[in-house]
This record gives C-alpha cells, sequence and structure tokens, in this order.
C-alpha cells in the first residue's frame, strides 16, 4: 500500500515508558515522522495548562497518548489515581486536541471487557470493565469518543518488551535465579509485543492517518499466562532447567478478565498490514 510522503509532527506522551521507548527505538526508520517525546517530567497530562502549551507551541498533526496508569493491582487502592491518569488526563487531552484540531492517538487495554465471552472480542463489543484499572481506561475512551472526531482507540493486551517493567522481563530475571516458578492457566489474552505495536502506530500515521474509529491490537493466536511463561523459558532454552508448576489462580485484589484475546480484523482489513503470531514475535525479541 502506497505510503503518503508529507511531514507529520508527533506529540509521544509519557514516552518514558515501554510503549514509548518501543517508537523511539524505530524513530530513525521513519524519517517523514518528526517525533517529539515527552515523558511526564516534561509534559503532566493531569494538567491541562501543560498540554495546552505544548500544543500551542508546535504545530502537531498527531499526539500519541502513551501516558497510563497501568498497575492493575494498586488501581483497586488507590483508584482516585488510575482515574486521575487514564480518565481526567486522557479528557484533558481530547479538549485541547480539539482545539488545537490535532489527532489522538490513544492506547486502551482489554480489560475494558469483562471476559465472559468465548470467541476473540471486536471492537463493537459492549465494555463492561470488572476491576478499577479497566473502568479508569473505559472513562478515558469515553471522554474520547465525547469530544473528538479525529481520533484513533487503539486497543491492546498483555504488552511486554525489552523495556520497562513487565511479565516478560519479570519471568526472564526470575528464570536467572529460581529453579521454580508457578504461573496461572486461568487467564486467556494474547501477549502483544510493543515493538510490534510501536510499529503500527507508526504506519498506520503514514498509510492513512484518517481512517478514525477504535481498533484492537495485539499479536495473533491466544494463550495463558501459563503457556507465555513457557515459551519464554523454552526460546531461552531453560525449560529443561526449571520446573514450571500450573495453577489456576493467585488471590489477588482486582478481578481480571478469565478471557480478553482481541480481533484484529478490522484492523487488518483497514490497513494493509500483517500482524505476527505472539510465538514468532516472542522468539525475535528474545534472539535479539
Amino acid at each position: 500500500m502506497e505510503k503518503k510522503s508529507e511531514k507529520n509532527n508527533i506529540l509521544i506522551t509519557g514516552s518514558s515508558g515501554q510503549l514509548g521507548q518501543c517508537i523511539e527505538k524505530i524513530k530513525k526508520s521513519y524519517p517523514g515522522l518528526q517525533l517529539y517525546f515527552a515523558n511526564s517530567e516534561v509534559l503532566d497530562i493531569t494538567k491541562k495548562e501543560e498540554i495546552q502549551h505544548f500544543l500551542k507551541d508546535k504545530s502537531f498533526n498527531f499526539v500519541v497518548n502513551c501516558a497510563a496508569y497501568t498497575n492493575v493491582e494498586q488501581a483497586e487502592k488507590e483508584p482516585e489515581k488510575a482515574f486521575l491518569v487514564n480518565a481526567t488526563g486522557v479528557l484533558n487531552l481530547a479538549q485541547v486536541c480539539k482545539e488545537y484540531d490535532t489527532t489522538l492517538i490513544h492506547i486502551s487495554t482489554d480489560y475494558v471487557f469483562d471476559g465472559s465471552k468465548e470467541t476473540p472480542y471486536i471492537e463493537e463489543d459492549t465494555p463492561n470493565p470488572i476491576n478499577e484499572y479497566g473502568k479508569s481506561k473505559l472513562a478515558g475512551e469515553q471522554y474520547i469518543q465525547e469530544i473528538l472526531e479525529k481520533y484513533f482507540i487503539i486497543r491492546t493486551s498483555w504488552l511486554y518488551s525489552e523495556f520497562g517493567h513487565n511479565f516478560f522481563k519479570t519471568i526472564v530475571k526470575k528464570s536467572e535465579t529460581e529453579k521454580d516458578l508457578t504461573i496461572i492457566t486461568s487467564e486467556i489474552g494474547t501477549p502483544t509485543n510493543a515493538n510490534d505495536l510501536a510499529k503500527f502506530i507508526l504506519d498506520l500515521i503514514l498509510i492513512d492517518g484518517s481512517k478514525y474509529g477504535t481498533y484492537h491490537y495485539s499479536n495473533l493466536g491466544e494463550a495463558t499466562w501459563y503457556n507465555f511463561t513457557e515459551e519464554i523459558l523454552r526460546f531461552s532454552r531453560k525449560l529443561d532447567t526449571i520446573k514450571l508448576k500450573k495453577i489456576d489462580n493467585y488471590p489477588t485484589f482486582a478481578r481480571r478478565p478469565k478471557y480478553s484475546v482481541l480481533n484484529k480484523e478490522k484492523c487488518l482489513t483497514s490497513f494493509g498490514l500483517e500482524i505476527e503470531n505472539w510465538k514468532i514475535s516472542l522468539e525475535k525479541i528474545m534472539k535479539n
């Protein structure tokens, strides 16, 4: 598919998170995009005047919002903090993007669903979050939909990379010192390489940054956390040296959807991009 060639100024909020770092890693591959990276110390999205200052200072075509409160467990104990970033912060972004006619690309989550389906969730399925994190992310989505016409909401799942804190890095680190790992089997979703999501976001802008709406993006296939762990150990050649045990669930503060696989058909047909199976993408990151 032919890509547009015009220059685009793009602001990446929350740039010190794993997705922001993945975008920064590949920026040289996108010379047609002028990317500006702002972490929470430079730009606090919970303060509307800071966003206004940023967008007034430069003519941004797009804002990619990677800023988020993502600690699912802690959100149950301090929901006001989760809502401040994931809802109020997104409200601020939407209002200012409307003021400056800027397209907002917002990253959301599979946790807006309750997990009661047995087939992959499509964009039109009714959200019904069962924890405070999911509720705060849904509130952010709703603000965007109420305020903006020019937006992309990209729901993703089980994000991991070589950056930040995530399940993949935790397992890799534990495998270096521990001989036994006990992992749950009760949740089914799709591990998603944040490097793949970063590429999709920039490709989306280049290919057609005007097919507005809500999209689901994750790697292909599905897995439990146990399956994910098993493949991490397999690719690191530690599957035979570490005793991997199954457990149905851990006691946690936050309820989690039992099934949260996302249907990517709309994403695939709208942009004509390939999406890799989660195992293939995991193998690539392990090799690198």
